[in-house]
């Protein structure tokens, strides 16, 4: 079977060299180490894909398909290929890169068909150092067409050489794109099923490869499927039907089909691939946006100690939280809850809206200017939960509201929808919320595209499963979170209830509504604050959960947005350290999956010169002991090396700064 395998192996090599013979496009990157080549045979269009010399994705067709016409992309000719060296510079608010220096090779391939409509398109293709990406621009006035309506589009990613991936199933398209991730053979994947993006395939020489897709607007989100043992394109119909995926207004660009690359398992978390391929900033004044560490006493239960004033959604109950994030530093309390009813006015149950749902006017008894002024006054900003679909309809009255009261920003929840009209409508509340001077957590949401670049705004997102559901269930453990690091992550900001100190083993850990526990180590937890790129990062237990406990003032001092970001140490699905740069200083997060690593932690990438660091790592007993840690402090430099001893589901964090 084994030599039945590697003959069928050199066999499609051998007619993929010979279908390639008459090549008609190649573009490589700047440093020439990937190459994408474009051809038309007798299935149509075709490219392949390789990187230092070997053939990663073998001749795979690009279709696109419309109800009027069909499939483009069967007979079809090459016009003359535009080719252009791209280079570009850029800031980033909300990011893993505060400056962004931007340089790929690009080409534009006319495209025509030779029979019936004889439509025209273009493929523009764009290649930077660190990965591939191409898309479909249909030109205005092109045969006749002004609107269009796409069916499909069926794009495939024929992988050589059997790579292992490690994806996220789902059942169909209406989902929060919340569980997790499987690592298997992608010969194994059952055909016809739906794989979430992002995904990363690593093939046996230990080159990686993860798909995803960059600047989504007014388009269908993408997925990928199994179909007739090749993957491809899927795309998320319209509401309440099948067959269209999106309605377009001509002319109109696909979102980027990117393929990230490399032989660093880690080089993708430092990749800004999809905010080079989204495009430019659209909010012209950007000195209100102001990313920041927030509350979130939902997660914690609504926590409150014995005093003289009854919890609940009150404006004492809410100062508490308040006068907490004032003294410590944080910049943000949420208003959510109180007794499982929003801080809003809804005649809904469960969370969803009634029929009078109204997210501008509060519950009796909360007044929202007092609060607003009174946080303000100690430099807190207040920001609310709200259901998409009690906001959307209410849309401008509620933003408007918003700001005469001082809301700073606001969680949306509950959109569990990816395509074309959802898309829209997001980027709709991104650029309203921008008017009114209001940030947005994108909650029960896709993934993200690269358009923090564009809408600032949004400072993080979901669609990954994550400790919330501690509440309930123990399915997000410390193996998952570092599955995540090499999949969601390589998306962009991942929100996450992050901050619970009662960190638990799977032998100690029981579910809790209230005061719920957390898998892995206190370490892990601290880890993850850096691991993430997170410009919302919560600090969801309550006050008393912090007063006085070892690793609270790491959670004060490190910040969530970055100017620089390196990958020290990766290995999947079993660990990595991140380091994250601010102004001078470096912080540095490492998590470990639910076994025990010793690793080395170099610290070469330093500037010259003498630093301090201040390390917190798990204790000698944290396996059975995990909200044990040991904080050292240390003069260190670019020649240091530090031993990082993980616990299982264990963690590190560091903050090294200039010594004076």
């Amino acid at each position: 079977m084994l030599l039945f395998k590697r003959f069928s192996f050199f066999l499609s090599l051998l007619i993929a060299t010979s279908t390639f013979a008459k090549t008609r496009v190649t573009i490589t990157s700047p440093d020439k180490n990937i190459s994408f080549k474009l051809n038309v045979n007798q299935n149509g269009l075709i490219y392949r894909v390789t990187y230092k010399g070997n053939l990663l994705v073998s001749d795979s067709r690009l279709s696109i398909s419309f109800k009027k016409g069909g499939e483009f992309g069967s007979n079809v000719s090459l016009g003359k290929p535009v080719f252009r060296k791209m280079e570009e510079d850029y800031d980033l608010i909300v990011g893993k890169a505060s400056h962004v220096h931007s340089l790929s090779n690009e080409v534009m391939v006319p495209v025509t068909e030779t029979t019936g409509l004889k439509r025209a398109l273009n493929i523009e293709i764009r290649i930077f150092n660190d990965g591939a990406a191409f898309r479909y621009v249909i030109p205005g006035n092109s045969g006749g067409w002004q609107k269009a309506e796409i069916t499909d589009e069926a794009d495939a990613f024929n992988l050589t050489n059997y790579p292992t991936a490690l994806t996220l199933f789902r059942e169909n398209y209406t989902t929060s794109h919340e569980g997790l991730y499987d690592r298997m053979p992608v010969g194994k994947i059952k055909n016809d099923t739906l794989m979430d993006l992002p995904a990363l395939f690593e093939y046996p020489k230990g080159i990686y490869l993860a798909i995803t897709e960059a600047n989504l607007l007014d388009y269908a989100g993408m997925y990928l499927i199994k179909h007739n043992g090749v993957l491809q394109t899927s795309l998320s119909p319209l509401p309440h039907q099948k067959e269209i995926k999106a309605i377009i207004t001509l002319p109109h660009s696909s979102p980027w089909r990117v393929m990230e690359i490399s032989d660093r398992a880690g080089a993708f978390i430092e990749s800004n691939i999809l905010t080079n391929l989204a495009e430019p900033c659209r909010i012209k004044d950007l000195s209100w946006i102001k990313p920041g560490k927030t509350t979130f006493p939902w997660w914690n239960g609504n926590v409150s100690p014995d005093t003289s004033w009854a919890p609940g959604n009150n404006y004492d109950f809410n100062m508490y939280y308040v006068n907490f994030c004032a003294k410590y530093g944080l910049g943000y309390h949420t208003v959510v809850e109180y007794g499982l009813h929003e801080w809003y006015v809804n005649d809904g149950a469960g969370f969803q809206p009634g029929p009078h749902a109204d997210p501008s006017r509060a519950v009796p008894g909360l007044d929202m200017r007092q609060l607003c002024d009174s946080a303000a006054k100690v430099g807190v900003g207040i920001r609310v939960w709200v259901h998409f679909y009690a906001l959307y309809p209410k849309l401008d009255e509620t933003f408007a509201q918003y700001e005469k009261w001082g809301i700073k920003g606001l969680m949306c929840d509950f959109m569990d929808r990816d395509d074309q009209e959802m898309v829209n409508m997001q980027v709709e509340i991104l650029e309203k919320a921008a008017q009114h001077h209001l940030h947005i957590q994108f909650h029960g949401a896709y993934k993200p595209t690269g358009l923090a670049r564009t809408y600032p705004n949004e400072f993080t997102r979901e669609g990954t499963l994550n400790y919330e559901n501690h509440k309930w269930n123990d399915a997000v453990t410390p193996d998952a979170d570092v599955n995540i690091a090499f999949t969601r992550l390589l998306a962009g900001s991942t929100d996450y209830h992050l901050g619970g100190f009662r960190a638990a083993n799977a032998k100690t850990f029981k579910v809790h509504y209230t005061a719920p526990m957390d898998l892995g180590t206190r370490c892990h937890m601290l880890g993850m604050y850096v691991v993430l790129e997170n410009e919302q990062g919560m600090v969801c237990d309550y006050p008393d959960a912090y007063i006085n406990q070892p690793g609270f003032d790491f959670l004060q001092k490190v910040p969530l947005t970055w100017d620089e970001t390196k990958v020290l140490n990766a290995k999947v699905p079993e660990y990595v350290t991140i380091a994250r740069r601010k102004g001078d200083e470096w912080y540095i997060g490492t998590i470990s999956n639910n076994t025990a690593h010793q690793i080395q932690t170099s610290l070469s990438f330093l500037p010259p010169g003498d630093y301090t660091a201040e390390i917190y790592s798990d204790a000698s007993d944290a396996d059975t002991n995990p909200n044990h840690l040991v904080k050292v402090v240390q003069k260190v430099n670019n020649q240091t090396v530090i031993a990082t001893n993980l616990a299982a589901g264990g963690g590190q964090a560091m903050r090294v700064f200039k010594t004076k």
